[in-house]
């Protein structure tokens, strides 16, 4: 059981306020600061600095509380785990990448948690370096994510080979060619994902491989979601640059055209992450084998 002292810390942590710490732990406020105070005590560290315009978190401070989340974390992923054994089904949370939400894993996982495999799913979307934290920390028990490598301290599982391809609405001229040039890329307006994405910084490098740059290219809006940009390419505002796997349903219904791009190979892999003890291996088949089932039927 996480001590009272460490609920206490991540609540100061929280509110940044021993006073509302004290309220939403149902302490006084001298309880508090004297918890704090036994951690300062038995860390030998400052956890705190208390200036005029409140309380911040030390260095240490930020150290220490960052540990009492995992442990946190691992005692909630205790408790369920115990409680998993008593009663099914399993409840998972399963983090995904911005393109993973938007391409066909949305649909293998809502297919998984519906055909008897004995668990359910709780889907968390941010960036992938957030998705390996909250792995690290236990807040997820899985994550499917884009790109090459896998974390070091992890094992994964390859679900799909994919690719970046220029993708258009059907009404652009450019939809009748075989394939786009760099050249004719320059001349489109382009609507690309932010500069941080795997998507985005896999399309930059792979052009300075070619001694290219984005800056070349008329760039005219960064957007984070991908199906605000498969909305505006529909509509012909722009092209992009997206994976072919999120854009599967588009293609298929004619509204968007996916051509690749001269020169240019973006290949990457579609990746199951996991922490190296996770013993649900029942699991991990379950969502690999209805993943390849879906990809196929997308064919």
């Amino acid at each position: 059981m996480l001590s009272s002292k460490f609920k206490t810390l991540l609540a100061a942590a929280e509110y940044l306020n021993f006073t509302k710490a004290a309220d939403f732990l149902s302490l006084t406020q001298p309880a508090v600061s004297h918890h704090i105070s036994q951690l300062e005590e038995e860390f030998g560290v400052p956890l705190f600095i208390r200036g005029k315009n409140g309380l911040s978190l030390t260095p240490e401070g930020e150290i220490v509380v960052q540990y009492a989340q995992r442990m946190a974390a691992l005692y909630n992923r205790l408790q369920k785990e115990l409680s998993d054994t008593e009663k099914q089904p399993v409840k998972l949370c399963v983090g995904l990448t911005h393109t993973a939400e938007s391409n066909l894993t949305t649909e293998v996982l809502a297919k998984c948690s519906s055909e008897k495999s004995g668990f359910t799913i709780m889907i968390v979307t941010d960036t992938i370096n957030n998705l390996y934290t909250m792995l690290e920390n236990y807040e997820l028990d899985l994550a499917i994510v884009e790109g090459n490598a896998s974390h070091p301290s992890m094992n994964s599982l390859v679900l799909n080979t994919d690719f970046l391809v220029c993708v258009m609405s059907a009404d652009n001229p450019l939809s009748r060619n075989a394939l786009v040039t760099l050249e004719e890329l320059k001349r489109e307006r382009m609507i690309l994902r932010l500069p941080t994405s795997a998507t985005r910084e896999l399309f930059d490098s792979s052009l300075r491989s070619m001694k290219d740059s984005p800056d070349n290219y008329n760039i005219i809006l960064e957007v984070d979601n991908i199906a605000t940009i498969k909305d505006l390419v529909r509509k012909n505002l722009g092209v992009s640059v997206l994976p072919q796997s999120a854009c599967l349903k588009e293609l298929r219904k004619g509204s968007l055209t996916a051509l690749p791009i001269e020169n240019l190979s973006m290949v990457r892999e579609t990746r199951l992450v996991y922490n190296r003890d996770f013993r649900r291996k029942d699991i991990l088949r379950t969502i690999t084998r209805v993943y390849r089932e879906t990809a196929r039927a997308y064919q």
